[in-house]
């Protein structure tokens, strides 16, 4: 299914710089005090005195895309442009977070879009997809997310967007499986509508080693 999503209501699912924290860097501090207490821990060793600092701080970066809007992140780089061909923005390395275990999600995403009349910065495509992977997530979101984002920003031909990742949760705990990825994609206009323009797509990224 097309989606088709407007700047303005990408504008008000963002979330904007000025939301303040509901709670204090103290207050999350002290949760991660109480949570190495439960792992049996003594948060006041040496090795661990500084710990819940840090955890505070690392979580924030790595979720720092909530506090962001993709009018600050563009910065007026969309462009009027009589173009009609395929654009494509590779193996765009992604780190995100599981939501469900707030583990590591490593991957790549491949972005692609055909104009009809704009054009993108091409560093603002991965910083698009930077953005919505500095959250806590699960991939098919995170798919989805971007495709929205770029056809509600340039209304363009088609999108199609893939993501290909390793997640931490099964590496590290439940099944245990390392060297298993997830591939997600979502295709939209032209994409989802001509098989050839989306063969073309999946035999671009599939054929890494003719572009090295």
């Amino acid at each position: 299914m097309t989606l088709s999503v407007s700047p303005e209501d990408i504008r008000k699912q963002s979330i904007s710089t000025e939301l303040k924290a509901p709670v204090s860097d103290e207050e999350m501090q002290q949760a991660v005090r109480t949570l190495l207490l439960g792992l049996g821990e003594d948060p006041d060793r040496e090795g661990l005195l500084d710990t819940p600092k840090r955890v505070v701080k690392a979580l924030k970066f790595l979720t720092s895309g909530y506090h962001q809007s993709l009018d600050e992140l563009l910065n007026g780089a969309v462009f009027h442009e009589n173009a009609n061909e395929m654009v494509l923005v590779r193996d765009i390395d992604l780190f995100s977070s599981c939501e469900h275990h707030i583990l590591p999600i490593l991957g790549r995403a491949h972005v692609a879009y055909i104009p009809n009349g704009k054009v993108i910065g091409l560093s603002k495509i991965a910083r698009i997809c930077e953005m919505y992977a500095r959250r806590l997530q699960v991939q098919e979101r995170l798919t989805q997310q971007i495709a929205d984002a770029l056809q509600g920003l340039l209304q363009p031909q088609g999108v199609a967007v893939v993501v290909e990742a390793t997640h931490m949760c099964m590496v590290m705990r439940g099944v245990q499986k390392p060297g298993s990825w997830t591939v997600t994609s979502s295709m939209q206009g032209v994409f989802a509508d001509d098989a050839r323009t989306r063969q073309e797509f999946m035999d671009l990224i599939r054929h890494r080693a003719s572009f090295h």
